[in-house]
């Protein structure tokens, strides 16, 4: 389980590392470009199980922390679909991961 830690003090949201190492490649691809955006997330039973969103800009300090040793492999698909989504105007939400030979 990683953490994305958003902002001074540190918002702390708990991510399996796959999907937190997908996250971060379309994160960092937009805040690199430049591209301020909405990332929509769920809250954990501790929290309400509610959801949130964050406004994401470049200014804003932010970290990616994986527990596992390993990186995880990629979905380029999974990527692209996470893109889409995080160029509109519902932002970057989690999506189911699509295999990856479509």
């Amino acid at each position: 389980m990683g953490k994305l830690i958003y902002g001074s003090p540190g918002t702390d949201i708990d991510f399996d590392d796959r999907v937190l190492a997908h996250l971060r490649v379309v994160i960092v691809t937009k805040l690199r470009r430049g591209e301020s955006f909405t990332m929509q997330y769920a809250s954990g039973l501790d929290s309400g199980a509610g959801h949130g969103s964050l406004w994401m800009h470049p200014s804003i300090p932010l970290q990616f922390r994986f527990y596992g040793s390993k990186e995880p492999s990629l979905n380029r698909a999974w990527i692209e679909a996470l893109m889409l989504g995080a160029s509109t105007t519902v932002g970057l939400q989690l999506l189911p991961e699509p295999d990856p030979q479509h």
